[in-house]
């Protein structure tokens, strides 16, 4: 794709003839050159999912115009939920992390190597173990530590200090603790988690031992957004890698945590790409 500036779109409605025509027809009429166009159909639903990409170079609407152009010509007439985003828009993620550090690390190499186009103004802890980690890459440390008795007043807290490095999205880098409703309300799908594979059948401190003793063959991760259902939200990414009687603890928890690590940074490259479109309790993601 050309380095050019681009204009991103995404949309949902009701699944009807001539969207697809229309919308890209609305951006030939005004001299946009489409780079990147996806579009699925849920027929049980009746609904249309897109996502259209075009250059902005040359374009004769100005970033504010597209909406108010777009949303009476063609959003509101197509009962259109619909999102629009520039990609030099540079998101600002904070990363939520307690004493697990192999996502933590894997998500700064990726930073630093310039994989994820994204800003991080800062990390926030439970503990204060993964400091020197944040030192190490000259990011905003915050240890905010939370427990039964002070959780409401901490997450005050975070929520402070992400509205004042105007945080974007938040990532749980292997983050133990459970965000309340109220804290997730004010970041409707921009919070991604990601956990092992084995949930809800090996549930509590030692998972892997008890997937271990049960002989499992299989091991793997999610990626998803969270919302008010523990572990329950849609779902971004997953994947899965195969054991053996071979493997000890030892080795499901290092081939864990390497999964964890691809799927957590596939999982964000979709949000960062703005190839993710939730609708209901499902993540459409886009090629």
């Amino acid at each position: 794709m050309s380095e050019n500036q681009t204009a991103i779109l995404r949309i949902h409605c009701p699944d009807q003839r001539g969207i697809v025509a229309r919308v890209t027809d609305f951006i030939h009429q005004n001299n946009g050159n489409v780079v990147a166009l996806d579009q699925y159909t849920n027929r049980e639903e009746k609904r249309f999912f897109m996502r259209v990409e075009w250059e902005m170079d040359g374009f004769t609407l100005d970033r504010d115009e597209i909406e108010t152009v777009f949303g009476p010509l063609l959003a509101k007439p197509l009962d259109m939920v619909w999102d629009l985003k520039f990609s030099d828009k540079i998101p600002r993620m904070g990363i939520f992390v307690s004493r697990s550090s192999h996502c933590l690390y894997d998500l700064l190499a990726r930073y630093e190597a310039g994989e994820l186009k994204v800003e991080i103004p800062v990390i926030i802890s439970n503990h204060k173990e993964m400091e020197h980690v944040a030192g190490q890459f000259n990011i905003p440390f915050y240890h905010v530590p939370v427990n039964k008795d002070n959780k409401k007043e901490q997450e005050l807290q975070e929520l402070k200090v992400l509205q004042e490095h105007k945080v974007d999205f938040i990532v749980l880098a292997r983050y133990m603790q459970i965000l309340s409703s109220d804290f997730v309300r004010n970041f409707p799908n921009k919070v991604i988690n990601i956990h092992h594979s084995f949930l809800p059948a090996f549930a509590g401190a030692k998972p892997y031992h008890a997937a271990h003793s049960r002989g499992v063959k299989i091991i793997g991760a999610t990626s998803h957004y969270v919302t008010s259902d523990l572990d329950a939200g849609p779902i971004i990414d997953q994947d899965i890698t195969r054991i053996s009687h071979h493997d000890s603890v030892e080795s499901l928890v290092q081939k864990g945590k390497d999964i964890e690590k691809i799927v957590l940074s596939r999982a964000v490259k979709a949000h960062l790409d703005r190839k993710t479109l939730v609708y209901k309790n499902k993540t459409v993601v886009f090629a």
